[in-house]
């Protein structure tokens, strides 16, 4: 990887959406299924690589990327949580390039991702030295979110359903935040898809 293209995204998408009754990773929005709709947010965002981690429903959601080209790891530990999926995700990218100075944490459900938003994340990395940069929406910081190489230990030691999140808590000092317009609107059930249909 050269200067340009320090920073890789992992999309966690391993979920078996079981609240949703099916697979969210192919819900349908905008004629592209919302999984479709990250990845190419992903792939205009970053020269270095995408990966997708998948777990529950993997050789439905596979077959419907493939044809993209795009990496996708398969997380045998999906049903402990996220930060499987993260672990397993940071561990491909360090394996790949092992000069990676940054890596984007996103999630298969927020429809209204840009590779816009993913660009600010690094640019603001990138300009104010900080070494996490979370999204900033409805109130609160989130997902997508970028950590420089200095919290790739943080990362790997995550345990069981917890994410990323508690980073942000106990390195506030190290935090900025760019602002993701509709980033609080995501599908765990089908009420927040009809809501999303009806827009």
């Amino acid at each position: 990887m050269n200067s340009v293209t320090k920073y890789g995204i992992i999309i966690l998408a391993a979920g078996p959406s079981s609240r949703l009754g099916q697979p969210k990773q192919l819900l349908s929005y905008q004629d592209k299924s919302l999984l479709m709709h990250t990845i190419d947010a992903s792939k205009n965002a970053v020269d270095g690589s995408v990966l997708v981690i998948l777990g529950g429903n993997y050789q439905l959601i596979a077959e419907s990327i493939e044809h993209t080209g795009i990496r996708i790891v398969y997380n045998p530990d999906w049903e402990e949580g996220m930060s499987s999926s993260i672990r397993k995700g940071l561990q491909g990218l360090m394996d790949e390039h092992t000069d990676l100075e940054g890596v984007i944490l996103t999630v298969c459900d927020q429809p209204f991702l840009t590779a816009r938003v993913l660009t600010a994340l690094q640019h603001k990395a990138n300009i104010t030295g900080k070494n996490i940069v979370a999204s900033a929406y409805g109130g609160t910081l989130g997902t997508p979110v970028l950590f420089t190489r200095r919290h790739f230990d943080d990362l790997m030691a995550l345990k069981g359903p917890e994410g990323a999140k508690k980073l942000l808590k106990k390195y506030d000092e190290e935090l900025a935040s760019v602002p993701f317009e509709n980033g609080e609107i995501d599908i765990d059930t089908m009420d927040d898809y009809n809501r999303l249909t009806a827009l």
